[in-house]
């Protein structure tokens, strides 16, 4: 089936959003997420960049919002240990499902698991030296994505950053992924949402001309490869 790549595809919904999602199978996408994330997300990336230069200064407070079953989140509280650095880093997720999952796997990394939306933790006082989102943002209609945004100002500590990181769609991006996930869909993607529901976020995610129209003043759109986007907020900057 052809898709028009031309505009946002709004009414794809993703399978593993449903409420009534296949336990087995979305367990499986949470574990699955580790090695996806680490192909395409390149999560080092925002720790050399943005989270381990603040926290060779004092505590660097963490936040992931939507962070699923947490593998970036236990990479960061691993890497800020084998590098003798402190920090507190939350996984925040509005499924109760992921957390669930991802608070059962965290074998000693001490990362705080919590069910919420980031307006409860707004509510909460609480604030943050780097927040980030992985994947997040086509998920949201135009309401949500405009309350993340203010909830991630409100939560964000003196000198902190905001990097939501996102997938760029285009014919390209689609194409690629649709031939690159083939091989392993009886393999390492069986029983699982990935390939299906990656092909879904790349029809309902932005082009960065897109992103820049639709975040307010102030915010940055920066097009990384593979096929990725990052809308940013620095203090400062």
């Amino acid at each position: 089936m052809r898709h028009d790549l031309s505009v946002r595809d709004l009414d794809a919904v993703e399978l593993m959003d449903a409420p009534d999602a296949d336990l087995r199978m979305l367990e499986r996408t949470y574990e699955r997420f580790r090695v996806v994330n680490a192909l395409v997300a390149h999560p080092g990336g925002l720790y050399r960049r943005d989270i381990r230069p603040r926290a060779r200064r004092t505590l660097v407070r963490v936040l992931d919002i939507g962070a699923g079953g947490g593998d970036v989140c236990r990479m960061i509280a691993r890497r800020l240990r084998r590098d003798g650095l402190r920090g507190e880093i939350t996984a925040l997720d509005a499924d109760e499902r992921a957390i669930r999952w991802a608070s059962a796997r965290d074998a000693g990394d001490g990362v705080v698991y919590r069910h919420a939306l980031s307006s409860e933790v707004v509510d909460a006082g609480e604030r943050f030296d780097v927040i980030f989102s992985n994947h997040v943002l086509h998920h949201l209609d135009p309401s949500a994505f405009d309350q993340v945004l203010r909830d991630s100002l409100r939560l964000l500590a003196p000198g902190g950053v905001v990097v939501h990181r996102d997938i760029a769609r285009s014919r390209t991006a689609y194409a690629l992924y649709s031939a690159l996930t083939l091989p392993f869909a009886s393999t390492l993607l069986r029983d699982s949402f990935i390939r299906e529901d990656g092909l879904i976020s790349i029809r309902r995610s932005y082009t960065p001309r897109e992103l820049e129209r639709s975040a307010p003043a102030g915010w940055s759109v920066h097009a990384r490869l593979p096929a990725r986007l990052e809308l940013r907020w620095e203090q400062g900057g």
